[in-house]
This record gives C-alpha cells, sequence and structure tokens, in this order.
C-alpha cells in the first residue's frame, strides 16, 4: 500500500498507466528519456559528488549508470525491474532484479554503502517516501545519495503529482522528501544546455542529501 506523505493528496502518487512495470518496462528499448548531453551532465555530476573508491547503488539504473571511467569502485550494484536491461549494463558488478514499487525494501545491510544514484528515476516511484528511508538506512553516515531527473518522463508511468509540477517545484518536492526521510545537507541545483551544442537539449535537475552523521 502506499504511504502518501502528509499534507500531498491521496492521488499525488497515482499513474495512468497501472500494468505491472516489470511487463511495461520489458517491452522498451529506452531505458532512460535523457539526451546525450543531458547524459554526460550527470556524469560530470558523478566525478565531483561520488567517492572515488567503495561500494555504490545505481537504483533503476536501466542499460547506462553514467559512471565516470576513471571510477575505481570496489563494487557497483544495480537494481532494476527489468532484468534484460542490467546485464546490458557493463558498469555493473552485481545486479538485483526488484520493483520499487511493489518492494521499496533494500535487501541490503545498514550503514555499508558510500553512495547511492539515482538517475531519471524518481518520477515513476509511487511510494518514494520509503525508498528514501531505505537508502538512508543502508547508506554510511555522511555518504551521499545523488538524484538527478530532466523535464523529461514516460507520461504513462509518472506519478500524477510530477506531471502536475514545474519543474522548480519537482526540486522541491524532492528536497522535501529527502528531508522527511532524514537526510540533511540538502543542495540543489541544475545544468542548462549550451545553445552552441544541438545534441544536448535537455536541462539536467540535481538534489543530493546526505546521511546525517551520528550524534
Amino acid at each position: 500500500m502506499t504511504d502518501t506523505p502528509s499534507g500531498l493528496h491521496p492521488a499525488a502518487f497515482t499513474r495512468a498507466n497501472n500494468d505491472p512495470d516489470r511487463s511495461f518496462y520489458a517491452g522498451r528499448g529506452d531505458s532512460t528519456q535523457m539526451d546525450a548531453g543531458a547524459r554526460t551532465a550527470v556524469t560530470a555530476l558523478y566525478q565531483t559528488a561520488l567517492p572515488g573508491t567503495g561500494v555504490i547503488l545505481d537504483l533503476m539504473a536501466g542499460t547506462m549508470s553514467h559512471l565516470p571511467a576513471e571510477a575505481q569502485l570496489e563494487t557497483v550494484l544495480g537494481l532494476d525491474v527489468n532484468g534484460k536491461a542490467l546485464e546490458a549494463n557493463i558498469a555493473l558488478t552485481r545486479r538485483i532484479e526488484q520493483d520499487l514499487n511493489e518492494t521499496p525494501a533494500l535487501d541490503l545491510p545498514d550503514d555499508t554503502l558510500d553512495a547511492v544514484c539515482l538517475c531519471d528515476g524518481f518520477a515513476y516511484l509511487t511510494n518514494p517516501l520509503a525508498v528514501l528511508e531505505e537508502v538512508n538506512r543502508v547508506l554510511r553516515p555522511g555518504a551521499p545519495f545523488i538524484i538527478t531527473f530532466s523535464d523529461n518522463f514516460i507520461a504513462q508511468k509518472a506519478v500524477a503529482l510530477w506531471q502536475a509540477l514545474e519543474p522548480a517545484d519537482r526540486t522541491r518536492l524532492v528536497t522535501l522528501l529527502l528531508d522527511k526521510a532524514g537526510f540533511g545537507d540538502l543542495d540543489t541545483g541544475e545544468v542548462v544546455p549550451p545553445e552552441d551544442l544541438t545534441a544536448w537539449n535537455d536541462t539536467v535537475h540535481a538534489v543530493i542529501g546526505r546521511k546525517k552523521l551520528a550524534a
């Protein structure tokens, strides 16, 4: 059952298409709605925000994790509802096939991950607060949770509230939910494509929260 955060309408996280996500995404070849320039911008952000080593989790990973080529990560876990997409993602060292909308709980120990990424997937979470709380649980204290998205999304599967909001308000929503889930040091930003690059049209929005240090 979806738990709607207080202050939000009960229908906020409903979707136009209620077909099982496993079957819906199994029939799609694309794993992201971002163009090539936007994906490069996400990689540039990861270069500065991700640790150089350690264990990270890429939520809703799809076929691409956008990780910097020079990253020397010990383990890259990838979680997605689409098993074929995970198999195609060469950046991953371990793959977890899971529908976060059915099962938001992560089968991972507390305080074990050095970073978590969620690129181009927040729009599709029907119970985002539960997912964020799980991410907070599995991160080490001080470790970052990096959320990125563009203005594009799959209309059939994006939740109603996401579609109703303007981009700046989507960033505020993500920030609000991160705060409710217990994250601190919240930081937001965006990268607008240069006018002279025709292959890059999508603005990239980013929100980063960190697991609070123990008192």
